[in-house]
């Protein structure tokens, strides 16, 4: 399985933190259209969470984390139906034992790529540059949404 490596991460951040509102808001209607029911899965913790601030923070880390996949050369194809009902009860059983044992490693091993979960793990927890940080519950969210859609990315790898 290929992964994500940290100079894509790296190289994905520069692209996107250096958009302007309108070039981000084209991008993300680009990636939309590739993965429609994977973005529309993702877009609906922000609905079932009841937190409006989810909602800016998914469409940001869906276009990061895509072009991740992308500065790397990682080809994927659509994300189904089938796929999220198939990983949902696996994924929900992992962050169970998760959260039980608090182990790093439990998450690597479940989505398959450790650089973009240790690097999901970093943002969740450190204050961004003008010393903001996530509040506990939209952190706890944002983490759990956005290892959900790694691993869901990480499934639909085309070899």
């Amino acid at each position: 399985m290929k992964h994500v490596s940290l100079a894509s991460i790296e190289k994905a951040i520069q692209k996107v933190d250096n958009l302007d509102d309108d070039a981000l808001e084209e991008l993300s209607e680009q990636l939309a259209k590739k993965q429609e029911i994977l973005l529309g899965y993702v877009m609906s913790a922000a609905i079932e969470y009841k937190n409006e601030k989810l909602e800016g923070l998914l469409v940001y880390y869906y276009c990061l984390i895509s072009e991740c996949f992308a500065i790397e050369g990682i080809e994927l194809r659509n994300v189904t139906e089938e796929d999220i009902d198939t990983f949902e009860e696996p994924y929900f059983d992992m962050l169970d034992t998760y959260f039980e044992d608090d182990d790093d490693e439990i998450l690597e091993n479940f989505c398959d790529q450790p650089e973009l979960a240790q690097f999901m793990a970093m943002e969740i927890s450190t204050s961004d540059e003008d010393g903001t940080s996530l509040d506990d519950e939209t952190a706890t969210q944002l983490f759990i949404v956005t290892l959900a859609m790694i691993s869901l990315m990480n499934r639909v790898i085309q070899i």
